[in-house]
């Protein structure tokens, strides 16, 4: 399941399951690495979100939504305990892919509690566009 290789100018590279590389004119690739990941997450899982945060030292923690009866999680809340678990000090950014319009305030506050307020927090679609980038402060 790797990516086809592709040159500058070429389309987005293929994935499995006709899944493309997320695109974003204005994000460096290690932003998209993370939404790319989370939207894997997202339709790996059949979940309604997937995330993925990635830390001071450039580990990436990848999840997706978690909905059992005695614990409810965001994606993004559930990766940044994933980074947490995994002694993270800090986090760089973070994405999550989503059909809900906004990131909520829970969810800006996990991850402003590891990274800091002016984290920022790249919102894509579940077709991997990003629609905008918050601070998590």
């Amino acid at each position: 399941m790797t990516p086809q290789a592709a040159s500058a100018g070429d389309k987005p590279r293929k994935y499995a399951r006709g899944m493309t590389e997320s695109t974003a004119p204005d994000l460096d690739p290690e932003d998209r690495k993370i939404v790319t990941l989370a939207r894997s997450a997202r339709a790996r899982n059949g979940v309604p979100e997937g995330a993925a945060v990635r830390d001071e030292t450039g580990r990436t923690y990848v999840a997706g939504t978690v909905s059992l009866d005695s614990l409810k999680l965001s994606a993004l809340r559930t990766a940044v305990a994933m980074a947490v678990a995994s002694g993270a000090n800090s986090l760089e950014a973070a994405a999550v892919v989503t059909a809900a319009a906004e990131v909520p305030a829970e969810d800006l506050a996990a991850v402003r509690d590891l990274g800091g307020p002016a984290t920022p927090v790249h919102v894509a679609a579940p077709d991997g566009v990003v629609r905008v980038t918050v601070s998590a402060g």
